[in-house]
């Protein structure tokens, strides 16, 4: 599990709910019905008018996304590029395809049994970067699922609190309900407010970083099928390999590189 989400979704509620005891409130003050009909469930059904059912159903997955540890990273990548341009080099590229069974990586797979195949670089290359386009594009849209709702959220907050205010000055008369009401109807906005500022907004920017880092990955095994194919030195491809890398990173990886 990746427990910075968790710790930051629960610190961040925790920090919320320690800020209403400390200021002498009461959970139940913060609770109201039709707030959340309004804001929460309001704005989830304007996610639907702006993407699908599918899409908006689907949305809950996406953010499980961000609960689960990332298996693949660079380093490893890099060990598994450089075992294989050593064995194609000692052994001929035919050698690499027992090599394919145990792969965990669909994408790096399917380029090396682009190679094995005997196809030329040109067509892996357009072959894979096309498959990589179509991957991040998927991605991004998932993350504007997510965006749309911390962008909405907030304006049916506002919307609440109108509707309340509203209520609100058609009993002005009753000036002993004036505070209370007045309560209720900015609660709406409180829940906006936290739909996009706790939820939303942390999670997609979460997601976009893990786009990232998954693109550069892909980009890098990209490089490296290539180069195996093209039969490249190791040592050359470790070089490219190498300058995908942040500099701690990459200090590392020739650290461990040295020691064999």
């Amino acid at each position: 599990m990746n427990i910075s989400t968790l710790i930051g979704l629960v610190g961040t509620f925790a920090l919320c709910v320690i800020g209403i005891f400390t200021s002498g409130g009461q959970i139940g003050t913060y609770l109201d019905l039709p707030s959340f009909f309004i804001t929460v469930v309001g704005s989830y059904m304007a996610v639907i008018t702006f993407s699908s059912i599918n899409d908006a159903v689907s949305m809950w997955k996406t953010i499980g996304l961000t609960f689960k540890t990332r298996t693949s990273n660079e380093k490893a990548v890099i060990v598994k590029l450089l075992a294989f341009s050593e064995k194609a080099r000692r052994e001929g590229l035919l050698a690499l395809e027992e090599e394919l069974e145990d792969l965990d990586d669909d994408f790096l797979k399917k380029g090396m049994r682009l190679v094995v195949d005997g196809t030329d670089g040109a067509v892996i290359r357009n072959l894979l970067e096309l498959d990589l386009e179509q991957i991040e594009s998927r991605h991004i849209s998932k993350i504007g699922v997510i965006n749309m709702w911390g962008t909405v959220a907030p304006g049916l907050g506002m919307l609440g609190t109108v509707i309340g205010l509203i209520a609100m000055l058609l009993n002005i008369e009753d000036k002993s309900s004036l505070g209370p009401n007045m309560a209720v109807a900015l609660i709406t906005t409180l829940y906006g407010a936290m739909i996009a500022n706790l939820v939303c907004i942390p999670i997609a920017g979460k997601l976009k970083t893990a786009n990232a880092n998954e693109s550069l990955i892909k980009e890098m095994e990209i490089e490296g099928i290539l180069s195996i194919q093209a039969g490249e030195n190791t040592r050359v491809l470790a070089s490219k390999l190498l300058t995908y890398l942040d500099p701690i990173t990459r200090a590392s990886v020739e650290k461990e590189m040295s020691k064999d």
